[in-house]
């Protein structure tokens, strides 16, 4: 006969689940169970604190840059409308940047989790809510180039309806980051002087918690990803066809006074590129291990702790 010995597996932070894991290994009747060894700050944990360093300040001197300048600098001359979503793009990295990196970073210092339940619950929740509203404001940014192309009158309320767009975004963000306040919290471990921040126990069978992550993975990526997609390729689209009529003698549509529709072409398919590219390369790697990860936990034996989760 075999028992089974419950012991915590170290993976990296992950703001959609539980950044430690229990796995099952079995133990002989006759024997005792090996000593448990708790999770120690590896090589790969130092080069995951020492990249969260340099992305902080990278971070911090370009978003506070941007938000200077959109608010008393030269982007303060940019359209009236466009102003408040730059602002609140800015505004959503800066929170991941002051608050969750630098609290991620002294996670994987300490290794384990020593701020108490009510911290490990606030800085799950602010991870995602920041991650949620930097992407659907991303969202917004594409809608309204939408609007604006395919329905320039519609431009003299821009800035009425921006705002209220930024405002749905950040309530989305505040309701679907909500959860995390409820399956997280500081568990410590049977048998050892060792806590973590965890969502071990919140949900009652496994396909709940994939079920959960595969709709947040939905919200955070294959959503926006698809209006971004849809958005600058009817873009694109009736641009090309404006430009095929110039061609053909008719009036050449023109977005402003001197700007035709060529130049128009080329900048909206310069944004094109950096954002979805942008987006498309920061995240997908991401979200196939956690896809990999919700299906298959049992990867985590056989997966070198220097890759990210």
């Amino acid at each position: 006969m075999s028992g089974n010995l419950s012991v915590w597996v170290s993976t990296s932070a992950k703001p959609l689940h539980s950044t430690y894991v229990f796995y099952t290994h079995n133990v002989s009747a006759s024997g005792s169970p090996p000593p448990w060894e708790a999770p120690s700050f590896t090589v790969a944990a130092r080069c995951r604190v020492a990249a969260t360093l340099v992305l902080f300040v990278f971070a911090a001197i370009s978003n506070l840059s941007v938000l200077i300048s959109v608010c008393w600098g030269r982007g303060y001359r940019l359209a009236a409308h466009l102003r408040p979503l730059i602002a609140s793009l800015a505004s959503a990295d800066l929170m991941m940047t002051f608050v969750v990196m630098p609290l991620d970073a002294i996670w994987n210092i300490t290794v384990q989790w020593y701020a108490g339940s009510f911290m490990c619950k606030l800085l799950c929740f602010l991870k995602l809510f920041a991650m949620h509203a930097a992407v659907f404001i991303l969202v917004v940014v594409s809608l309204d180039r939408y609007r604006a192309i395919l329905q320039p009158l519609d431009s003299l309320d821009a800035g009425l309806r921006n705002k209220r767009m930024v405002l749905a975004a950040w309530i989305l963000s505040l309701l679907l980051a909500a959860p995390q306040l409820f399956i997280f919290r500081a568990i410590k471990a049977d048998g050892a002087d060792f806590t973590q921040c965890v969502t071990h126990g919140s949900f009652p069978h496994r396909w709940q918690e994939t079920a959960y992550n595969m709709f947040q993975f939905v919200t955070l990526y294959v959503f926006p990803l698809l209006v971004m997609i849809f958005c600058y390729t009817r873009i694109l689209t009736k641009i090309n066809g404006q430009m095929q009529k110039s061609k053909d003698g008719e009036h050449c549509l023109r977005r402003s006074g001197t700007d035709i529709i060529p130049k128009a072409r080329m900048k909206t398919l310069k944004m094109t590129i950096v954002i979805v590219s942008s987006f498309v390369i920061c995240w997908t790697p991401y979200y196939l291990l956690g896809i990999w990860y919700w299906f298959q936990p049992s990867i985590i034996k056989h997966t070198p702790d220097i890759f990210p989760g």
